[in-house]
């Protein structure tokens, strides 16, 4: 079982019919203000159950979970051949967000709310040394997690030699890039590479990126956070397709 934490992510989780055991809610919470969930909850067949606060603080993976926990099964990944339907389905050139080895949950959920709210077509993460999706993860996308397809894969280099193979040209995100975002044109099929929030890129995966691009800096510190990064570049992207 997977913890889903908040209002807004357990609502999108209903109304994406994922597998929810049961929601608990605290007996605070007003069901004025819960209307559309419990709606939901009724037509889906979900089992609701009142609680007090300290039991969904028990169960809690991020202590804000605003008196609504539901217990759903794991979260399914999808595969990379889901992200290209995404992009056809839609009409649009593939933009594919890849991370080398993000270990905060708070940047992944951020990177994944990000790139469905812009609408990027899918994320790739690895399955070791990196955060996967849990329920602060969904809670931080705001439930992003249900409408864009997120790949767990083995290896990010192999990943990005099918990306290519599929007419992708890969793009890694680095402070020392060749050519600044604004510089670049963006208008052929994008994997962009966000790297870990302490060392970046790693050199074997940034060896395989057919660019390096970069953002302009003015302040006296030179790096952003991963998720802050991602945003920007992201924007610039979808920008210059006409969004």
């Amino acid at each position: 079982m997977r913890v889903i934490e908040g209002r807004n992510p357990v609502i999108e989780a209903l109304k994406n019919d994922v597998q929810i055991d049961k929601i608990l809610i605290s007996k605070e919470v007003k069901e004025v203000s819960i209307s559309t969930l419990l709606t939901l909850a009724k037509d889906k067949n979900v089992l609701v159950k009142y609680v007090d606060k300290a039991a969904l603080n028990k169960i809690s993976e991020n202590g804000r979970h605003q008196g609504i926990v539901a217990q759903a099964m794991e979260y399914e990944y999808m595969n990379i051949d889901d992200i290209f339907t995404n992009a056809r389905e839609k009409g649009e050139k593939p933009f594919v967000i890849i991370l080398d080895e993000i270990t905060d949950v708070h940047n992944l959920g951020a990177i994944i709310r990000t790139a469905e709210c812009l609408g990027a077509h899918g994320v790739i993460i690895p399955n070791r040394r990196a955060a996967g999706v849990n329920g602060v993860v969904a809670k931080t996308s705001a439930g992003a997690i249900e409408y864009i397809p997120i790949v767990r894969v083995t290896n990010i280099n192999q990943t990005l030699g099918i990306l290519k193979e599929k007419g992708l040209w890969i793009y890694g995100a680095d402070m020392d890039g060749e050519k600044f975002i604004y510089e670049e044109k963006f208008d052929t099929p994008v994997g962009l590479v966000i790297g870990s929030e302490g060392k970046g890129i790693g050199r074997l995966i940034k060896e395989n990126c057919d660019t390096i691009v970069k953002i302009p800096m003015k302040g006296k510190i030179n790096s952003l956070n991963a998720s802050c990064a991602a945003s920007i570049i992201i924007y610039e992207v979808m920008k210059q397709r006409g969004i």
